[in-house]
């Protein structure tokens, strides 16, 4: 007796199921999942006040240079042609200011952000936590409905973070 292709090919599909259902399941070890309120750390880093000063006076001088951008549009058709011209000044000035402002906090951001993961992550190994997550973005997400008290590692990731 011949078998064809359509005829094997119900027979294969529940012959693989069916082994599949009898191989042997590897048994994984239980994760702990720990929390951490980021906002919390990164505000208590040493360099967080010169970020925030540097963030104050980025805001206070681009503001007020967005001010009278904003002035200048509020006369739509009727602006003249000086404070036209004024206008696309302001806004190259503010674009430059801003990169400036920029370039001036990458690279304190970086190592705030950078000292944040390192006692985050020595905290984390110490205490046997293979996955961690912000606070703030689990309960806001619902992406995290319950949690233990014991899993939140902000007030340690803290002490590893001080000096």
């Amino acid at each position: 007796m011949k078998m064809n292709a359509k005829a094997l090919a119900p027979a294969a599909i529940v012959a693989a199921f069916g082994l599949g259902a009898l191989a042997p399941h590897a048994q994984t070890t239980p994760q702990k999942v720990g929390f951490v309120n980021v906002q919390k750390l990164l505000s208590a880093h040493p360099n967080d006040k010169d970020l925030q000063a540097i963030q104050k006076k980025a805001n206070d001088e681009l503001g007020a240079l967005d001010k009278q951008i904003k002035a200048i549009d509020a006369k739509g058709a009727s602006a003249s042609a000086a404070e036209k011209q004024n206008r696309a000044t302001l806004v190259s000035t503010i674009q430059a200011k801003a990169k400036a402002y920029d370039d001036q906090m990458k690279p304190k951001v970086a190592a705030v952000e950078k000292a944040v993961d390192l006692a985050v992550n020595t905290v984390a190994k110490q205490n046997g936590y293979s996955i961690v997550m912000d606070s703030n973005v689990a309960a806001g997400s619902s992406l995290v409905i319950f949690a233990e008290n014991g899993t939140d590692l902000t007030d340690a990731a803290l002490k590893a973070l001080k000096p």
